[in-house]
């Protein structure tokens, strides 16, 4: 697998346009710290670790719904393995005039965009989430 936050990110797309509750990802630290900034930011209800019947590691994602609709209405990856995209803390966009919130990778950890200017970092933005 080239882009793991790009499966991710798309597992949770594909969930939430059929409707479950639970989606499975395969575990690894910087998915988890992605998970982290999603439920801090109320996107998703939380996540647990666990391990698939083949004894690997993997994370379940419980996603968030309010009125039948997924709270995540739009999710895009910015940040390509073919293509990454560093920001200056200045550079870093608002998503939706502020509503939405971009996920970036810095120095200082992964982080919301407001947590990033706020820590006055900049770093590599691995999505935006609306």
């Amino acid at each position: 697998m080239n882009d793991p936050i790009g499966d991710m990110l798309t597992r949770i797309r594909n969930s939430q346009m059929r409707g479950k509750s639970i989606v499975s990802t395969p575990a690894s630290k910087l998915r988890a710290w992605v998970l982290d900034v999603l439920a801090d930011e109320g996107y998703i209800r939380g996540y647990e670790h666990g391990t698939d019947a083949n004894g690997h590691p993997t994370i379940e994602i419980a996603l968030k719904y309010y009125e039948g609709e997924p709270v995540i209405r739009e999710v895009k990856r910015v940040s390509k393995p073919g293509r990454r995209v560093y920001m200056s803390v200045n550079d870093i966009p608002q998503v939706r005039q502020g509503l939405g919130i971009s996920i970036v990778s810095t120095s200082k950890g992964v982080m919301s965009d407001a947590a990033a200017r706020g820590a006055n970092v900049g770093g590599e933005v691995l999505c935006t989430v609306f």
